[in-house]
């Protein structure tokens, strides 16, 4: 199975509603869609979003990495050997994460297909269901206590609240409403995405602790750099702390274990670079005792398909975030995971399981 082109095209879907965080706001979900080619026919399928303020990856530099630097090294390539060809891939170049992650999963996509099997049972096999969160964006406190009643009532019984974009006490009206709103059975994740102080962050989550509103979580409190600072944070609460923003590469996972700076990772295949190393991630928590979250950016149902893939086959990652192809305003992938409600459900077909990418009048589809 020799690798012979790779291709790309730039695809916009509009979201119902803006989302937003501590680090940015988004009104559409922007990516680059990636199909590799092979010379027995088969077609893998990728996507990699741009979402600079986290992995530093443009549109046009997604597609500059992919075209002139990953796509010369990997055509010609034979994915009989894909160790060789995972560690060509991710020894291009420096950073570029979220191509490396694009073409990434559309070579896993074309290895289980080869081998005939779906990609989660390819990857391990663990689970064929998982169950989602949906998240709640950065408002005033009654629209965001308006939109998690809301979700609740579609049947989701976990709800990611973001914070961080303002002042500590302004973040706990939010919590406090929304707890109100939804009563005690609905769990309560927050994420800060990097948008407190250290001290802010310790009286802000204690005081939450002490007004009973039962956080589940709190992700990535402080600025992914201040790895002693998530660790103060981690040991002077009781509530789990779990990082995302501090966590690219198993170099930086390894810190962070060492560290026990946190107590759980949250893993993005836009941040690892794919499933590859996202694996290895993945183990290095597990036998240091460290669950693991797996989590996406803006994206369509297509890269949410690989990770949920990823994340179905492995037995650490129990906490899932996959809702935002629940947030665009149509659906551009043709197969893929299922969802029903919070429930999502993994195709049992060989690979991710894609069978076409459509915009408009444009489409790519499965050779």
């Amino acid at each position: 199975m020799i690798l012979t082109d790779i291709q790309m095209r730039r695809q916009s879907v509009p979201l119902k509603k803006p989302f937003k965080t501590a680090l940015r706001t988004a009104t559409h979900a922007e990516s680059i869609i990636v199909q590799v080619k092979t010379d027995c026919g088969r077609t893998g399928f990728g996507e990699a979003p741009a979402t600079v303020v986290i992995t530093g990856d443009s549109l046009a530099s997604i597609e500059s990495a992919i075209m002139h630097t990953i796509r010369p090294q990997l055509i010609g390539q034979s994915l009989l050997a894909y160790e060789r060809v995972f560690h060509l891939l991710n020894q291009t170049m420096v950073g570029n994460s979220s191509a490396k992650a694009a073409v990434d999963m559309a070579l896993y996509d074309l290895i289980a297909q080869r081998c005939n099997l779906p990609l989660y049972q390819f990857l391990g096999g663990h689970k064929k269901q998982i169950d989602t969160d949906y998240t709640v964006s950065v408002n005033e406190p009654n629209e965001m206590g308006d939109d998690a009643e809301e979700y609740v009532r579609q049947g989701f019984t976990t709800l990611k609240i973001k914070v961080g974009k303002d002042d500590i006490e302004r973040d706990v009206k939010r919590i406090k409403e929304v707890r109100r709103r939804i009563g005690k059975d609905i769990k309560i994740r927050l994420d800060a995405n990097q948008g407190w102080e250290v001290k802010k962050a310790i009286r802000s989550i204690r005081k939450m602790e002490d007004m009973g509103l039962d956080i589940e979580i709190v992700e990535q409190p402080v600025k992914a750099y201040d790895l002693v600072g998530m660790k103060v944070v981690t040991d002077a609460v009781d509530t789990p702390v779990m990082a995302d923003e501090s966590i690219f590469t198993p170099q930086q996972a390894f810190e962070i274990i060492q560290m026990r700076a946190a107590d759980m990772l949250n893993l993005k295949l836009m941040k690892t670079g794919g499933i590859y190393k996202a694996q290895i991630i993945n183990a290095m928590a597990e036998e240091s005792g460290m669950e693991c979250m797996m989590g996406g950016m803006i994206e369509s149902r297509l890269a949410v398909t690989a990770a949920a893939h990823f994340a179905g086959a492995k037995r650490n990652v129990t906490r899932f975030d996959f809702d935002a192809p629940l947030m665009l305003c149509h659906d551009c992938i043709v197969g893929g995971v299922e969802y029903a409600g919070s429930m999502m459900t993994l195709p049992d077909v060989p690979g991710l399981g894609i069978q076409a990418v459509q915009s408009g009048e444009e489409e790519i589809t499965d050779a």
